[in-house]
């Protein structure tokens, strides 16, 4: 069967970062039809407009969750099956999209309907897999499956690499773009996953992808990852993940969910003291001030 696929981009001033990962879109098996890019960067960093590549420059960052909203909406448009969203860091296999298809025409039905489809993704510096999220009472969890030979559930992929059905985008609203960035795949394959909808990591479809810049440290004998996040990264990660475990949490979970995001901002506000010499107080800062917006519910971009 064919499939009328539509691939999105959200490009932010690495032009290195975005060639490779639009090259290695352009030399998948399974073609596209076309290539969507949102450049959020200050000055263009790509020029080229032409039956293949479209570029949708933007004069300020509209982030991650508006460039999606965009690329929906322009492949709902362009009446394409599926919309393959990447972030810039990221570049796949040149089988996997291929291997995507196939799986889905194997096994989505009416009984049994796909809404996210996506392939494994691993970290390039360490070989790790980057797992999925689901959503355990009170907190979204990375899922580890028991067995990585056969496709596997979660209630969200990460954004990048996630072939998108739009036959299934077409039940609900957009990705949410109050959120700006961070948690809007953790959203939206949960509104995916309320309509009915089941979401796919394929181990034998990969993609290669850059997580952060962490680092490992030791703090009273336990290993830490520390990330070096910017003030602006720990506030939407706070607020965005404040905001949404609480509102997916019920009942008493709810109590719960709030403690835990509370202790999450300590924790990290601990190990900027002690891991991280650039710009503390306004790290420390960002990550209370998002923390508090997530529970009053203050969304949009409000960080600079």
């Amino acid at each position: 069967m064919f499939y009328k696929v539509g691939a999105y981009i959200t490009a932010y001033i690495d032009n290195v970062a975005l060639n490779k990962c639009l090259q290695s879109i352009i030399k998948q098996s399974y073609q596209v039809e076309a290539i969507f890019i949102v450049d959020n960067s200050p000055t263009p960093i790509i020029q080229r407009q032409d039956n293949l590549v479209f570029v949708n420059h933007q004069s300020s960052n509209v982030g991650v969750g508006k460039g999606l909203e965009m690329a929906v909406n322009w492949s709902l448009q362009e009446g394409y099956d599926f919309l393959w969203a990447f972030d810039q860091d990221s570049f796949p296999k040149k089988d996997c999209l291929e291997i995507l298809l196939k799986i889905y025409q194997k096994l989505s039905n009416d009984e049994y309907q796909i809404g996210i489809i996506a392939p494994t993704p691993i970290d390039i510096r360490n070989n790790q897999i980057i797992q999925g999220a689901i959503f355990k009472e009170d907190t979204f969890l990375g899922y580890t499956p028991k067995s990585q030979e056969y496709p596997y559930e979660c209630d969200a992929p990460i954004t990048s690499g996630s072939l998108i059905s739009l036959t299934a985008a077409k039940t609900i609203s957009p990705p949410r773009s109050d959120l700006f960035i961070d948690g809007i795949d953790i959203d939206y394959g949960m509104r995916l996953r309320q309509k009915g909808f089941h979401n796919l990591i394929v181990p034998s479809a990969i993609m290669y992808h850059s997580f952060g810049n962490p680092r490992q440290v030791k703090f009273l004998r336990r290993e830490l990852t520390i990330h070096n996040y910017s003030a602006l990264r720990h506030y939407y990660i706070c607020r965005n993940h404040t905001y949404l475990e609480t509102s997916y949490a019920q009942g008493w979970y709810r109590l719960t969910s709030s403690l835990r995001r509370i202790k999450y901002a300590v924790y990290t506000i601990i190990k900027i003291i002690f891991y991280e010499n650039e710009s503390q107080l306004n790290k420390i800062w960002a990550c209370l001030l998002g923390t508090y917006h997530g529970f009053v519910g203050k969304l949009g971009k409000l960080w600079q």
